[in-house]
């Protein structure tokens, strides 16, 4: 366990936590990540440094705007919070290594990605598309091999088999983040897809027990295919091992 490694990116964490609600924000309406500056959503006042520090600001202003008193919504301390202990967990395990970092964004976008999708029910181009690209770059380029993207296309190919039987389950954005957690996960990516298409199953069978739409639902995909991909990544070999080891 690296410890000290986790000590040490814990406030880089927090800070990246705090730039993917700017992500989740405003990628969905395409615009700039970088300008202008972080504003209120309800009154448009410049958010001063000191109302902007990860977790404790929030903290302190008890979650509303220092201006207009405007709720502001709980999801920014989660999307901070989570993004942080995802990627302290990721140092923890592999320690200050390209492994970790590979690890580390992958989990980043799948928080973002989760969040867009539960809120705006879309998978935007403007992230997947690169961050699945350069996975591939950076596994290939720590850990040479064609398996990165041989995984990668068999994961992709058999969302989209899922998103052909079912177009209304899964759609091609889900396919091309099916790319991404490929080429970071290798051959543990069937873990991912199995617990993730497995959980939004159940999901919809509950809605369908209570009688409730399923187009609440609507397509909701990436936050299940993230939540397994989560756990491929820190126990999927363990998991396909044991599995292997019953035949």
């Amino acid at each position: 366990m690296n410890v000290a490694a986790a000590a040490f990116v814990l406030a880089p964490a927090l800070a990246l936590g705090s730039f993917l609600n700017v992500v989740i924000a405003r990628v969905p309406a395409r615009r700039s990540v970088i300008r202008p500056p972080s504003s209120c959503g309800s009154c448009g006042s410049e958010i001063p440094w000191r109302d902007n520090i990860p977790l404790v600001s929030y903290t302190m202003l008890r979650g509303r705007c220092r201006c207009c008193d405007t709720r502001i919504s709980p999801t920014y301390p989660l999307v901070e919070t989570v993004s942080a202990l995802l990627i302290v967990a990721c140092f923890t395990v592999w320690g200050v290594t390209a492994e970790a970092a590979l690890a580390a964004g992958c989990c980043a976008v799948l928080v973002a990605l989760s969040v867009i999708d539960s809120i705006d029910r879309i998978v935007p181009n403007r992230i997947v598309v690169p961050a699945a690209g350069l996975a591939l770059l950076a596994h290939t380029a720590i850990d040479p091999s064609i398996a990165w993207l041989a995984w990668a296309l068999v994961a992709a190919a058999g969302v989209l088999l899922v998103a052909l039987a079912y177009p209304k389950g899964a759609r091609m954005g889900d396919v091309k983040l099916a790319l991404l957690l490929g080429a970071v996960l290798g051959s543990t990516v069937t873990v991912a897809l199995t617990l993730g298409l497995f959980a939004a199953l159940v999901s919809a069978a509950v809605l369908a027990s209570r009688r409730r739409s399923l187009q609440k639902m609507g397509g909701l995909l990436v936050p299940f295919l993230s939540g397994g991909a989560v756990v491929a990544l820190f126990s999927g070999g363990a998991i396909l091992d044991s599995y292997l080891g019953l035949f």
